[in-house]
């Protein structure tokens, strides 16, 4: 193994491939509690797995271009393109083709059991490990997602076009990588040419939004009739 001054070296490089730009603090803890005899190609995987994990407030570095700018959720501003990049991590996803009622009957169709084929409702078989043999469906879209940046602000954006891997589906906590970015009203345009998707999961911020999702879109629901 190269000496840890190299080791270092290495994987910040690997991670820049992907924009990740992870603190000192963090690539030192990485490289000093890891396996010495790991080889380097396994460790750049591991390393990479870690920060797609982390809440990347508290991994990433921050720079003017890789957040967002102070006025970013100014709506007097009609259109404006951020070049970026910029990683964020999603913090929350909703379909905004479907009625959200529709949404709550749906869960709870998964919840009892079933789905659906057409008009027909089929009973789904759980596996032998007791979870469900049918993956949950893939939401159509467009969706409407709040996103997140190193320095922690939290900005709403729209698919405009489809986005594939974007759907209600996916992790919270995913990390997305913005370049050209076009702002409108401040609400972000999401199209597949300025998103990319890396992947990773935060697994408190994942349980919290599952286990919520149902009454989140109920309360919504709600609140739309009453105040149509």
């Amino acid at each position: 193994m190269a000496p840890g001054g190299s080791v270092a070296q290495e994987i910040s490089a690997h991670l820049a491939t992907k924009y990740l730009q992870p603190t000192t603090a963090w690539l030192h803890n990485f490289v000093s509690s890891d396996r010495p005899s790991m080889p380097l190609a396994a460790l750049k995987q591991t390393a990479l797995f870690r920060i797609l994990a982390s809440d990347i407030r508290q991994t990433l570095q921050a720079s003017p271009e890789s957040v967002f700018p102070p006025d970013v959720l100014n709506a007097n501003i009609k259109e404006r393109e951020l070049g970026g990049p910029i990683v964020v991590q999603v913090l929350h996803i909703e379909d905004i083709g479907k009625s959200r009622w529709s949404q709550v009957e749906e869960l709870e169709a998964a919840e009892r059991g079933e789905t659906t084929k057409g008009r027909e409702i089929i009973r789904v078989t759980p596996a032998d490990d007791g979870t469900s043999a049918t993956e949950t469906p893939k939401s159509a879209g467009p969706h409407k997602l709040t996103l997140q940046d190193v320095k922690g602000t939290a900005v709403f954006a729209v698919e405009l076009s489809s986005v594939t891997g974007l759907d209600v589906g996916m992790n919270m906590g995913t990390k997305l990588v913005l370049k050209d970015i076009t702002f409108a009203r401040g609400v972000a345009l999401l199209e597949p040419k300025c998103t990319q998707i890396l992947g990773g999961k935060i697994d408190a911020l994942h349980k919290a939004w599952k286990d919520g999702r149902k009454e989140s879109l109920k309360k919504a629901a709600g609140a739309g009739e009453q105040n149509q």
